[in-house]
């Protein structure tokens, strides 16, 4: 209960065990709450269960395996799905990704399912290698190997568009139809820019941003979100990246364990210092261009930035990627803690050699005809706030970090620790009358509540447990 958002109070707890392992996503409208469980082993296909906002029992289908991200379209007809259909540990079992369309425009008695699929790619594997889409798990088929991550709709309602996180792709799924009508290449980030210079090593203990040319970054976006700005309409990544890392399969090594090219790398010994790249994890997948052994690029894990692309008829055009200001603004406000892990105080530096800060989760808001981005940080933790109104030149708003490095985070005194799931409440929606955010934190177990003032400073209000913010 939010009536009071500096005091909110726990109303009821829904026990869903009797429909599953475990619950990944839960969306809410027009009083109607939809929970995506997986099932035991994840392996089988899961289900969404549905209650009323009182949180009354109403039915449940049948959908993908491991549903992992669903939401309902603007309209409220039907609801989106993203079946991960991750393998199990020693990748003997495979299923299938997809997307499961639940059209509920006749209540919730009854219910239709369709399922959006990825068998006619089957056979276009070589076109999507080419195009960069990655397709390589052991013995997997394209619909296999496609891993639906997140949702979002487009503004009528008529397309969903799904990240295929390890395959660094975005699907375009045409809602009415039900199928999948596009698969779309994210691309990769060139870090031999020095607008995308990163920090690679965990063993200086210092912040240092470096680049290095045959040194790429694969995307791997996790949360997305569809918005339009000026009669477009643009889709916002989190690139928070992801690797294949299994009993019997791993893409993951470490550059000083590589055998690199002479010609790319001329000074390999030195690049392959731990001090240097030598710690920075790449994908063994990728890289070796001519098939002699070695390694001609090198292609690491996430693009630690978020992304703005515009959707035209010949496919995705990325317009902005935000670059290595994330952790250039963390190492200038937490310089004591750049980089931390999210389960542990005193972890200055221990992410660069991973993924940096890890932007996770997402949420666009719009006020007084501005468009805002709010992207959650898993690692450092805290929000970043974007003006993306131009989709072309957004406008850094602020970082805001509700965490408590002087804390314990095993005893939960360390305040909010790993942000994912974030969503945006209007304030003709809120109980206040102003905008807020409402931030799920997946570590520490804390839902901390933003307001959202664009015209005053920032305060604190709150207690250990909890935030209550008025902010620019």
């Amino acid at each position: 209960d939010i009536s009071d958002p500096a005091t909110p109070t726990l109303t009821k707890t829904i026990d869903l065990t009797p429909y599953g392992a475990g619950v990944n996503s839960v969306a809410v409208k027009n009083g109607i709450v939809a929970v995506a469980v997986e099932a035991e082993p994840k392996q089988n296909p899961g289900q969404v269960v549905f209650f009323d906002t009182n949180g009354t029992y109403r039915n449940k289908v049948q959908v993908g395996t491991l549903p992992d991200m669903l939401t309902f379209t603007p309209d409220g007809s039907r609801i989106v799905v993203a079946n991960e259909g991750e393998p199990n540990a020693d990748y003997t079992v495979d299923p299938e990704g997809s997307v499961s369309i639940i059209d509920i425009t006749r209540n919730l008695s009854r219910i239709k399912v369709r399922t959006a699929d990825f068998k006619l790619f089957n056979n276009k594997k070589t076109q999507l290698l080419a195009q960069g889409i990655r397709v390589f798990g052991p013995n997997a088929t394209v619909a296999q190997d496609f891993e639906p991550e997140y949702v979002t709709i487009s503004a009528d309602s008529r397309y969903a568009y799904v990240t295929l996180q390890e395959n660094n792709a975005i699907a375009r799924v045409d809602l009415q139809a039900g199928r999948v009508v596009e698969i779309m290449p994210m691309g990769v980030k060139d870090l031999g820019l020095s607008k995308n210079a990163l920090d690679v090593t965990d063993k200086d203990k210092a912040i240092n941003f470096v680049n290095a040319e045959n040194l790429f970054g694969l995307y791997l976006p996790d949360a997305i979100a569809a918005y339009q700005s000026k009669g477009r309409q643009y889709l916002v990544t989190a690139n928070e990246g992801d690797s294949r890392d299994y009993d019997t399969f791993s893409e993951e090594s470490r550059i000083k364990d590589l055998s690199l090219d002479a010609t790319a790398f001329p000074d390999a010994a030195a690049f392959q210092g731990s001090n240097a790249f030598g710690r920075l994890k790449i994908t063994t997948t990728l890289g070796d261009t001519d098939g002699d052994g070695d390694y001609d690029q090198l292609f690491a894990f996430g693009g630690r930035s978020f992304s703005i692309m515009e959707t035209t008829r010949k496919g995705l055009v990325q317009v902005f990627d935000s670059g290595s200001q994330l952790e250039a603004i963390t190492a200038a406000i937490l310089p004591t803690a750049f980089n931390s892990s999210n389960d542990a105080n005193d972890s200055f530096d221990d992410r660069s050699d991973d993924k940096g800060p890890e932007p996770e989760g997402l949420a666009i808001g719009t006020i007084n005809g501005r468009v805002y981005l709010f992207l959650g940080l898993e690692r450092v933790g805290g929000i970043m706030v974007y003006d993306i109104t131009n989709a072309h030149n957004p406008d850094f708003v602020q970082y805001i970090n509700n965490r408590d490095f002087s804390g314990n985070a095993e005893a939960g005194t360390a305040g909010d620790l790993g942000p994912e799931g974030l969503t945006f409440i209007p304030a003709h929606q809120s109980p206040s009358g102003k905008n807020m955010l409402a931030v799920a934190n997946e570590v520490s177990g804390t839902t901390t509540l933003y307001q959202i003032d664009v015209e005053n400073g920032c305060r604190r209000h709150g207690g250990p447990h909890y935030g209550f913010f008025k902010c620019n």
